[in-house]
């Protein structure tokens, strides 16, 4: 089974190459498609849908950890799931099964931030039809789309408070992170150094310096998604009436 090999000798994925366009017009399409049929994706009856893409997801991933173990390449320096696009598909996950808000205020900008840099500049070297492009492609889209679902279809919405939130998991997260990454030699969430391929990173300086340009690049876009995606009128209210997490 090549496709399921170690091997990419004849899977060599290029950026922008043509399956690469092609993702990205998928992507566009389906966040059109979730826009534009928001009303009648918004009944319950999708409920059944939720929970079929979350085991898919889990699927998909521990096929992936198989696909590492299987071909000697799982280790602990880089295949634990805490980078944050894997966090964000246990988030996605959680999200499908729970409904919960506090959830989704956090995987709403780590999907939007994290995971659609990763579509436009993926750090990926199998090309179609291998098992590893289908999997980083399409739980890469759900981590997007989900968000995207329950913001236009369920009526979600993030308030200035999700911003909190969220700087508040990730500054959590993050001496956590590091401390691993110096325990098994590892880079998650390029916390250590950055990425060997280009990157937005690039430009945000030197190490250690681009964690700090990170802190107030990730608060710039942040509010930036909070104001495009916010309920409009509402942030007079937010401030005087949300509490910090409820």
């Amino acid at each position: 089974m090549e496709w399921f090999s170690g091997s990419y000798k004849n899977y060599d994925f290029q950026m922008f190459s043509t399956s690469h366009f092609v993702i990205i017009t998928i992507l566009i399409l389906g966040s059109l498609a979730i826009f534009l049929f928001r009303d009648k994706l918004s009944a319950e009856k999708w409920r059944s849908i939720e929970i079929g893409v979350a085991i898919s997801l889990i699927i998909f991933e521990t096929a992936y950890h198989l696909w590492l173990i299987l071909n000697g390449s799982w280790h602990v320096s880089y295949a634990i799931p805490l980078e944050l696009c894997s966090i964000s598909l246990i988030l996605t996950v959680f999200l499908l099964l729970t409904r919960k808000k506090i959830i989704y205020e956090i995987l709403l900008f780590t999907a939007l931030l994290g995971a659609s840099q990763a579509l436009i500049t993926p750090l990926l070297n199998y090309d179609f039809p291998h098992f590893r492009f289908f999997h980083f492609f399409y739980t890469h889209l759900m981590i997007i789309w989900v968000p995207l679902y329950f913001t236009w279809a369920k009526g979600y919405r993030p308030t200035i408070w999700s911003v909190v939130k969220l700087f508040i998991f990730l500054n959590v997260l993050m001496p956590i992170i590091m401390v691993i990454n110096k325990l098994v030699d590892g880079n998650y969430m390029f916390l250590s150094h950055k990425p060997d391929s280009a990157s937005l990173l690039d430009v945000l300086g030197p190490y250690p310096w681009y964690i700090l340009s990170m802190e107030g690049l990730l608060i710039s876009l942040s509010l930036i998604v909070w104001i495009i995606f916010r309920e409009k009128g509402a942030f007079k209210n937010e401030v005087s009436r949300d509490l910090p997490f409820q």
